[in-house]
């Protein structure tokens, strides 16, 4: 981050740079899970007397949260990084 920083890279440039590399494994992750999550329900819920339908607004809406839950953290490590003073981090490097 502080080499960046000092070579010129803006804040703005910083936080999108990390959000990527935090965005792509938690995408390929879901990408997993919800099939595998959508399997395991459907024979979990035909146990029971009253029937749930699975429908994709259940993993969309899943899937939101995750990303935004991500994207909030993310962001605000990245901010609070970016905005320290680049001098401080070469040092320990």
């Amino acid at each position: 981050m502080g080499i960046r920083k000092v070579v010129g890279a803006g804040v703005s440039q910083i936080a999108i740079l990390l959000c990527k590399d935090f965005v792509k494994p938690v995408l390929v992750a879901m990408l997993i899970a919800f099939p595998v999550a959508t399997v395991l329900m459907r024979e979990w819920l035909a146990g029971f007397a009253y029937r749930v339908n699975l429908n994709a607004g259940i993993f969309t809406g899943a899937g939101a949260a995750i990303l935004g839950i991500t994207l909030l953290t993310v962001s605000y490590q990245s901010l609070q990084t970016a905005l320290e003073n680049p001098v401080k981090s070469l040092r320990s490097e």
